[in-house]
């Protein structure tokens, strides 16, 4: 054979690759962008594995992280920073997560296909359609009125079908849907809601961040086990908006 037969022969399955991806980031302009905040979201997991116990987070939370659009959950003046790692103003005082804490929380929940999953604090959607990628079913609530209906509105368009939103206090949960298989709160709590850990299902998991608003709180993982007993472990510090509303 030719040298210049096998060398076609040899990148053949190489260029196909890159044909296929290029034709896919053309229909998607922000694909490269999402490509690279997953590959930057990767290299943060290996930095952190000692204080998260996790070197890299499963193939299917990244999967959902390089599927979801989050340029189409941020406002239009925000949208050339959508994939930078970081949280940015979604309004009335609100943020969207950064993408490393979205991947994490979605990763510690271990989230799976026959799941049904509870959020609290909705925001503009995009912790909802991360999950909504690996879940059954999510059930997400938001007490800011005008976020809320932005949300239900952005999440019904963009066909994320298996996400129910409403307006509501957070604190007290959704006990119609319960007892959740995974549970995530995406804002600072003083304490955990005595509510939530009740409509936790045995077995379950849920994943919040605890401490005074607008200082270093600590993400923690709470397991419930099948005598109800619960397992608490700090993850890592964190700062998020505080849970509005409860008790």
């Amino acid at each position: 054979m030719k040298p210049v037969a096998l060398l076609t022969r040899i990148l053949a399955p190489a260029i196909a690759l890159a044909l296929a991806s290029a034709g896919l980031h053309a229909d998607d302009p922000f694909a490269p962008l999402r490509d690279a905040m997953v590959r930057e979201i990767a290299d943060m997991s290996s930095v952190t594995r000692d204080e998260t116990g996790r070197a890299e987070f499963a193939a299917p939370v990244m999967a959902a992280m390089a599927r979801v659009p989050r340029h189409r959950f941020v406002p239009p003046d925000e949208e050339s920073y959508a994939y930078e790692n970081r949280p940015l103003p979604i309004g009335y005082g609100q943020t969207i997560s950064q993408p490393y804490i979205v991947a994490l929380m979605t990763d510690l929940a271990q989230v799976g296909p026959g799941d049904v999953v509870l959020e609290i604090g909705t925001g503009s959607g995009y912790q909802a359609a991360i999950l909504a990628e690996l879940a059954q079913a999510v059930y997400t609530m938001e007490i800011i009125e005008p976020l809320a209906v932005q949300a239900g509105e952005r999440l019904g368009r963009l066909g994320y079908a298996k996400v129910q939103a409403r307006l509501g206090d957070g604190y007290h949960g959704w006990p119609e849907h319960g007892p959740y298989d995974a549970i995530l709160v995406t804002a600072a709590a003083s304490h955990v809601p005595p509510p939530l850990i009740a409509q936790l299902k045995a077995g379950g998991r849920m994943v919040i961040p605890v401490g005074a608003p607008f200082m270093i709180q600590y993400l923690l993982l709470i397991e419930k086990a099948g005598d109800g007993s619960l397992s608490t472990r700090q993850v890592l510090p964190v700062r998020f908006v505080p849970l509005v509303g409860g008790g």
